[in-house]
């Protein structure tokens, strides 16, 4: 997971607090014009340092694959405000998060901008002269690192979104079970999977997304549940819900749509194809349309029949499944 990794953002005040004590101690091994100067180094340093640090621990959402882009997005979109671009138009989820790591990177440029004017400065000085100057660049240094308080604020907060979602890797085939409520989706993913299925809890989901594991051909698959997305129409998701279903576009090799023939599962027959018929538009992916309960109902066209209570045709499923993703795994070459 590439934000699991991400460290701690520091707080403006911890920044500056931290490069002007350790300043101080620098100052204080030396004398004269060389312990001002020493200062100055030594705050711009670990201003400009620590500034720099912050944008390079995160991924380059540029390059990143597209799955964990948009799966950020939806997250951040719905767990940090937005905010005012400077030509005014609102930023929201990652767009916000990058231009909040562009202003800090902006900071650390300043700071190392003020520690080379200085430096001019203090270079000829009489000692009187360089502690003026060197206060004068302490103070604007701070200023500058205030300016990015909000923004590092909000690069603190996207951190604290993301770093502890769920493992779902995209470098892994991917099956995802959709269809609506109570037709089997969820006993059909642990009837097929290890017992280490995990429940993922995300923002923008009501129930948490099951995720299951098998292995065939020394091939491990993802096998995902995603009941609050794939459970009901397009028209009834929010923004941040439809940005989720966008990043499982990205994840998806195949899609199983689970139908329940027999009305039990509370929705009719036709609701549950229309549901089906979305998914097909949404997903670039091939979608196998699976009829559930088929020892009560079997009255629906389908690529497979299975019963998941009776364990009937259970693995043909999971075979169709398997075959349409068609997966090449990369074998070290000879």
């Amino acid at each position: 997971m590439i934000f699991e990794a991400l460290p701690t953002t520091p707080r403006s005040e911890e920044l500056i607090d931290k490069a002007f004590s350790r300043a101080a101690r620098s100052g204080r091994a030396k004398s004269g014009l060389e312990a001002q100067q020493s200062m100055l180094q030594t705050a711009g340093n670990i201003l400009s340092d620590n500034l720099e640090n912050v944008v390079t621990e995160w991924p380059d959402f540029g390059v990143v694959d597209p799955f964990y882009r948009e799966l950020a997005d939806a997250v951040l979109r719905g767990s940090m405000p937005s905010r005012a671009g400077d030509d005014g138009t609102e930023q929201v989820g990652v767009d916000a998060l990058r231009a909040s790591l562009s202003e800090v990177t902006w900071a650390g440029r300043q700071v190392e901008a003020i520690q080379r004017e200085y430096n001019g400065k203090l270079r000829n000085a009489d000692l009187e002269t360089a502690r003026k100057h060197r206060k004068q660049a302490f103070a604007r240094m701070a200023d500058v690192v205030e300016e990015v308080e909000t923004d590092l604020l909000r690069i603190g907060e996207a951190r604290n979104a993301l770093r502890d979602l769920p493992d779902i890797r995209p470098d892994e085939p991917a099956i995802v079970v959709a269809g609506y409520p109570n037709v089997g989706k969820s006993s059909f993913v642990n009837a097929v999977t290890r017992a280490d299925n995990e429940i993922a809890r995300y923002p923008f989901t009501t129930r948490g997304i099951q995720i299951g594991h098998l292995e065939r051909d020394h091939v491990r698959y993802q096998i995902i549940d995603t009941p609050g997305l794939l459970d009901r129409p397009a028209d009834e998701r929010n923004d941040i819900e439809s940005q989720a279903v966008s990043a499982l576009g990205h994840l998806a090799d195949a899609v199983l749509f689970v139908v329940d023939a027999s009305g039990a599962c509370g929705y009719p027959t036709d609701a549950q194809l229309d549901l089906r018929d979305s998914v097909v538009d949404r997903f670039d992916a091939p979608v196998i349309t699976v009829c559930n309960k088929s020892d009560r109902s079997d009255d629906v066209d389908a690529d497979a029949y299975m019963s998941v209570t009776d364990g009937e045709r259970v693995e043909t499923v999971l075979d169709l499944a398997v075959d349409a993703v068609d997966w090449e795994p990369d074998l070290p070459s000879r």
